[in-house]
């Protein structure tokens, strides 16, 4: 068997080295430079804007200065719903006034209506007292002199039977012409007058035991009285507790005026109400509660360049609200919660900063 042989070919010959034009050098070379440049100019810009923001989040998370200026309108819906409920507090102090007016009316009126009541009941009372007084002295008398009128009239009644006899007698003699037709009248006269005596006297003597019985015991017109007197005590106790009622409740409608008056008062020192009844712009700013330390009346605001350096005072602080407000963070845009301050600005454009410092510059320059 044939063993295959190798060739090998023979070793080309190298070619010649082209000439490179020299402004194709220059400019690659150029290119690699400036890009080399640009590179290390835009990682150290880099570096540099986020070194810039850590001490950017670094200063905000350690400031215990800053303060953010608030834009208030009169017309934000917070400052219009806060006037409404001013208007409307107000509406109901003038309606409780009205209605306190009216009741303070209407008590004095029933307080002397009650009076005049009371003076009745007295007068019925002491009357009632004075006709049982009497009653209780009378009573015995009237009865004595009706036992003793019923006495009398027995006798009557007994001469009654003699004086019947006697005008038969006389009707008699006149029938015999032993009297004249004239005496005979003047006699029957005289009888008959007796008769319509005792007829009085029985009248008279009913009449009195009605007397007796009133006096006596409690009969049904001493009963209308006592059932008056009741009717008029019981109005009495009925005025009583409309009074009491009464004047609880004008005791509740003053307290409640001056609840309301002391949140009218109070509502006065908030940012919304100052900032929709006055008549020049007011300028405010957020402060946080870590901030707070900083926040005092007359406490110089510094407004800076880049938010934190080149600072210059441009007012102080004015006034200091206690009511909680929530805004967000003007770093971190997460929720921070402060407190108001009214600011006295000379520069009113750096109401339109984002932040302030309060008491001193940031970083001192």
């Amino acid at each position: 068997m044939a063993t295959p042989t190798l060739s090998i070919p023979p070793h080309a010959p190298p070619e010649p080295d082209r000439p490179r034009r020299p402004l194709q050098a220059i400019l690659y070379k150029s290119t690699l430079t400036l890009y080399r440049i640009f590179a290390i100019v835009t990682l150290y810009a880099v570096l540099l804007g986020i070194l810039a923001y850590a001490f950017v989040m670094g200063f905000y998370a350690v400031s215990r200065s800053w303060a953010a200026p608030i834009i208030l309108s009169a017309y934000d819906e917070k400052s219009l719903d806060y006037m409404q409920q001013l208007v409307l507090s107000r509406q109901t102090i003038e309606e409780l006034h009205v209605d306190i007016l009216r009741q303070q009316t209407t008590l004095a009126e029933m307080d002397k209506y009650r009076t005049s009541l009371q003076a009745l009941d007295h007068q019925l009372d002491t009357a009632i007292t004075r006709e049982r007084s009497h009653d209780k002295q009378t009573g015995p008398e009237l009865a004595q002199l009706d036992t003793q009128k019923q006495a009398d009239n027995q006798k009557t009644q007994q001469l009654l039977t003699q004086i019947h006899q006697m005008e038969s007698q006389v009707k008699a003699d006149l029938a015999a012409g032993l009297i004249t037709k004239g005496d005979a009248s003047t006699q029957l006269a005289a009888l008959n007058h007796a008769e319509t005596d005792y007829t009085d006297s029985r009248i008279a003597d009913v009449m009195l035991s009605d007397s007796v019985l009133d006096r006596t015991t409690i009969g049904t017109k001493s009963l209308e009285v006592i059932e008056k007197q009741a009717e008029l005590r019981n109005d009495i106790a009925q005025l009583d507790v409309t009074l009491s009622v009464a004047q609880k409740q004008l005791e509740e409608d003053n307290r409640q005026v001056d609840r309301l008056r002391d949140a009218i008062n109070t509502a006065k020192q908030s940012p919304y109400y100052l900032n929709a009844s006055g008549g020049q712009r007011l300028y405010f700013a957020f402060v946080p509660y870590d901030n707070q330390i900083n926040a005092t009346v007359g406490a110089p605001i510094y407004d800076c360049y880049l938010n934190m350096v080149l600072c210059r005072k441009v007012g102080t602080v004015k006034q200091i609200f206690a009511g909680e407000q929530v805004i967000n963070h003007p770093v971190f845009k997460t929720q921070v919660r402060g407190l108001t301050i009214l600011m006295n600005l000379s520069r009113p454009e750096s109401a339109k900063s984002q932040t302030v410092f309060l008491g001193r510059k940031p970083l001192w320059f």
